[in-house]
C-alpha cells in the first residue's frame, strides 16, 4: 500500500469477514474497497478483494495521522481502532457485489445448465439402470423446481445488504456491464478517474 498501487487480497478460505476486516483497516491508511471477486485458493474458489488508494483528502489526512501514530503497523504492531460499522459496511459491500456477479437470467441459465449436465452424466453412466434413471430424473426435477427459491432467497440477501449501504449514504450506479454496484457520494467507479498503475497482490491466512 505504501506504493499507491492497486492492492489484491486474496483469502483462499473464501471468508467475507476476514477480508472486510482488512478493508476496514486499510481505510485506515488511505486505501478504499473497489471490487471482489472469486479466485485464488484451492480450485479457485476463494476470493479476491481490490483495494485501490483513495484520493479523498480527507481519508489522505487520515492515513498520515494513522501513519504517524502507527509506524509499525505494516509489521505487525498496533492498528488504529475502527470506526463503529466500518467492518459490517466493507462487508455489506463485498456481500452485495458478490450476490450481483450474474442477473436473474444469468443465474438461471448456468444453473439450468449445471444441473441438466449432471443429470445427464448420471443418466449415461447409469443407462441400464431404469430405477437409477427414474431417481435421477426426479434429482432434476427438484433441482430445477428449487430455481425460483433460490432467486428469491438471492434477492432477499441483497436487499438486506442495500439497507446497510443505503444507511450509509451509498447509492446504486450501474458499471460497463451492467452491474449493479453501490458507491458512496462523489465517488466514482474504479477505472473512472481513479487511480491506475500496478497492483501488488497479498494472500490472508
Amino acid at each position: 500500500m505504501a506504493s499507491g498501487q492497486a492492492v489484491d487480497v486474496t483469502s483462499a478460505m473464501a471468508s467475507i469477514g476476514r477480508l472486510a476486516r482488512l478493508g476496514a483497516i486499510a481505510q485506515e491508511f488511505g486505501y478504499d474497497y473497489a471490487s471482489v471477486r472469486q479466485g485464488g485458493g484451492p480450485q479457485g474458489r476463494g476470493l479476491i478483494m481490490t483495494m485501490v488508494p483513495d484520493l479523498d483528502p480527507r481519508a489522505q489526512e487520515r492515513a498520515a495521522l494513522n501513519s504517524a501514530r502507527y509506524p509499525g503497523a505494516a509489521d505487525g504492531g498496533a492498528l488504529p481502532p475502527l470506526p463503529p460499522g466500518a467492518v459490517a459496511l466493507v462487508k455489506a459491500r463485498i456481500a452485495f457485489d458478490l450476490a450481483s456477479r450474474l442477473t436473474e437470467k444469468q443465474m438461471l441459465a448456468v444453473a439450468v445448465i449445471g444441473f441438466t449436465a449432471v443429470a445427464g452424466a448420471a443418466a449415461y453412466r447409469f443407462s441400464a439402470h431404469a430405477t437409477v434413471l427414474v431417481i435421477v430424473a426426479i434429482v432434476w426435477a427438484l433441482l430445477m423446481a428449487s430455481l425460483p427459491v433460490g432467486i428469491v432467497v438471492n434477492r432477499r440477501y441483497k436487499a438486506k445488504q442495500v439497507v446497510v449501504l443505503e444507511a450509509a449514504g451509498f447509492r446504486p450506479v450501474t458499471d460497463a456491464n451492467g452491474r449493479t454496484r453501490y458507491l458512496a457520494p462523489g465517488r466514482r467507479l474504479p477505472g473512472h478517474g481513479g487511480p491506475s498503475g500496478g497492483r501488488a497482490h497479498l494472500p490472508t491466512a
